[in-house]
């Protein structure tokens, strides 16, 4: 029985051509629906297509590329890599409004980070979403076009002197109420990060401490807006956790834009990720070095 051959169930299902010698027909092809319920039930380990290779060429997650899990391989592409684009615009505007949160050199007035907020964080950052979902990334698209809208509304409510949503609301509510509301938008990005958060835990280390590290920094913000002093201000200790969180997740958005732009052929080294042990890479090496000590 070991020297049989296993053949493809897909395969057989598929040859319309091959009768048993009573002539009736003994397989048929699979339907869409039920290629989808057995390549659903192969990823548990059973099912007709539980032996066959439903990843075949699938390169594995990488913060570079902005894929949290297995993805195509991007040789015959036609567009750039857009993620380090994102990840760039994500992380400068980031790294200047954490550096107030953290009141450095006694900045604590985020008006100056809506330029940013608008051209960079806001405007380029969306635009690398919109190209992350021609390139087919789902994930990508979703994360850098949502962060995008952030930088963008951020800008839209700090602009000095433009839209006037702080004074309105200030005049209205106090500064309180304005420290509420801002609260409760920083509480519905933190859901949103968490959400995406979740898509990174079968990834790299580099890739998810980004989303971790983002995710705190706006738990922290909110936390600090909605906590405040007996004036209406904000609870400045969570503030500057909050930018201090913030400003680890600019620079491991840096690093994971960099591991998207350095290869071989600029740059000595290549940037390490570090897969998760039970990822599909971790599992890949574990699996080869098990073999090497056999």
């Amino acid at each position: 029985m070991s020297d049989v051959k296993q053949t493809d169930f897909a395969d057989r299902a598929s040859n319309s051509n091959s009768t048993p010698p009573n002539g009736v027909e003994a397989t048929r092809q699979m339907t869409n629906e039920e290629r989808e319920v057995a390549e659903a039930a192969a990823r548990f380990g059973y099912g007709p297509l539980a032996q066959v290779n439903t990843r075949e060429d699938r390169l594995p997650a990488f913060g570079g590329e902005f894929q949290p899990g297995l993805y195509r391989p991007v040789e015959q592409r036609k567009f750039a890599n857009p993620a380090p684009l994102g990840l760039s615009a994500f992380a400068l505007t980031t790294f200047v409004l954490s550096l107030i949160n953290m009141q450095t050199r006694g900045v604590t007035v985020p008006n100056l980070v809506a330029a940013s907020a608008y051209g960079y964080g806001g405007l380029v950052q969306l635009l690398a979403g919109m190209w992350e979902m021609a390139v087919g990334n789902t994930f990508g698209a979703t994360a850098l076009s949502s962060y995008g809208g952030f930088w963008i509304s951020y800008g839209i409510i700090y602009t000095p002197g433009g839209f006037e949503i702080i004074k309105t609301t200030a005049s209205s509510l106090g500064d309180g109420g304005v420290n509420n509301a801002v609260g409760f938008w920083l509480f519905g990005w933190w859901i949103f990060t968490t959400i995406l958060l979740v898509c990174t835990l079968k990834s790299t280390w580099a890739f998810f401490l980004l989303f971790f590290t983002l995710d705190l920094a706006f738990l922290m913000l909110a936390i600090g807006h909605v906590i405040q002093t007996d004036e209406g201000g904000t609870h400045v200790p969570l503030i500057k956790a909050g930018g201090l969180f913030g400003l680890l997740a600019a620079f491991l958005a840096w690093y994971n834009a960099l591991a998207g732009i350095a290869d071989t052929s600029n740059s000595f080294f290549i940037i390490p990720v570090a897969h998760f042990p039970w990822s599909e890479m971790g599992r890949a090496t574990r699996h080869k070095t098990d073999r090497e000590t056999v």
